[in-house]
């Protein structure tokens, strides 16, 4: 029997096959058929906001394609179904590559191949696209392209891998999908508790298998179990941001077998303060932050986790022009 979820992604299959092959007229076309005419678009900082398929493709696409004239769109992951307030989402995890062979926003060319991982998020009603909430992974590029301005990663800067199963878009055993998101949802909210409790009352170990990997996103980098996630992302987030509040209840979470996706704009808050984070001053700043998220889940334990941050939107909501000091680095460059 034919599912809602297959359906959705049997829907978006046109607009797929066309960013894999990409041609600018192709994909501007399979944008109109499925993007609602007053479809919002949002997306990374400095791209941000859009309404509509031909502003998507103009501010995001059509300038990328120029940068990179061989693009193309791979995917991990494809997780389709619908969250708790009945909307239906299909999420993307993967990356763009190909050939950097001119400037995009101002990051100097490599003329050699890169990739750019995404997080993206259909939500879909009466099938019509009619809102999407994506992250690039823009500060990959800058590093790749040896800009990089900001402090260096704590955790290892890599090519993430798609999931360790090899089954991401090619998803099995539907029924899984309810005990898949209550884990997950169980361990958002245990994380909660370290304003009360500590490191302790988040009780990771419950939650997360021995040889996990949290594949954060650029700047922050990959950590590799417990420990690595800890050393990596949680103890210096924590640390400088010690009041962060995330509310998955105002975000999306949905599940498909093994898979949960998550998604909010924005999904946290907090004020930098203590000990500041990547090199921010604590000077009690108050930022949310746009994370959006996939998991693998295996034998009721947590096993992968794929998160990308928008790093710049948060500079960029501390006055930090991270795109202006790269410029000023490389201007030998251009």
């Amino acid at each position: 029997m034919t599912t809602l979820q297959d359906k959705h992604k049997t829907l978006l299959e046109p607009l797929r096959d066309a960013l894999y092959n990409f041609e600018n007229t192709t994909v501007l076309t399979e944008l109109n058929k499925v993007l609602a005419p007053n479809v919002l678009v949002q997306l990374s900082f400095p791209l941000e906001t859009m309404q509509g398929a031909r502003s998507f493709f103009e501010t995001a696409y059509a300038p990328l394609h120029k940068a990179i004239p061989d693009l193309e769109r791979r995917e991990t992951i494809v997780v389709a179904g619908h969250s708790e307030d009945k909307s239906h989402w299909v999420g993307f995890c993967g990356y763009y590559t190909g050939s950097f062979e001119s400037s995009w926003l101002d990051i100097p060319p490599t003329g050699h191949q890169i990739s750019m991982r995404f997080h993206e998020f259909y939500r879909i009603e009466n099938n019509l696209v009619v809102e999407i909430q994506a992250l690039w992974d823009i500060p990959e590029v800058m590093m790749q392209a040896n800009a990089w301005p900001m402090v260096p990663s704590l955790g290892r800067e890599w090519h993430v891998p798609a999931p360790a199963t090899q089954d991401g878009v090619n998803i099995q055993d539907a029924h899984l999908a309810a005990k898949s998101v209550k884990l997950v949802e169980d361990m958002c909210n245990s994380l909660s508790e370290y304003a009360t409790g500590g490191v302790e009352a988040m009780a990771l170990d419950k939650y997360w298998h021995p040889k996990c990997s949290w594949y954060g996103p650029s700047g922050i980098g990959t950590g590799r179990g417990i420990k690595g996630f800890r050393n990596w992302h949680q103890i210096p987030f924590l640390n400088g941001m010690p009041n962060r509040v995330g509310d998955v209840e105002k975000g999306y979470l949905f599940g498909e077998g093994n898979y949960v996706g998550f998604t909010a704009w924005p999904g946290m808050k907090m004020t930098i303060s203590n000990d500041g984070w990547l090199g921010i001053a604590p000077a009690n700043q108050q930022i949310t932050m746009r994370s959006l998220d996939f998991w693998r889940c295996e034998n009721g334990l947590l096993r992968e986790n794929w998160v990308l941050i928008d790093l710049l939107h948060v500079y960029h909501q501390l006055n930090v022009d991270v795109l202006g000091r790269m410029k000023d680095f490389n201007k030998a460059r251009y």
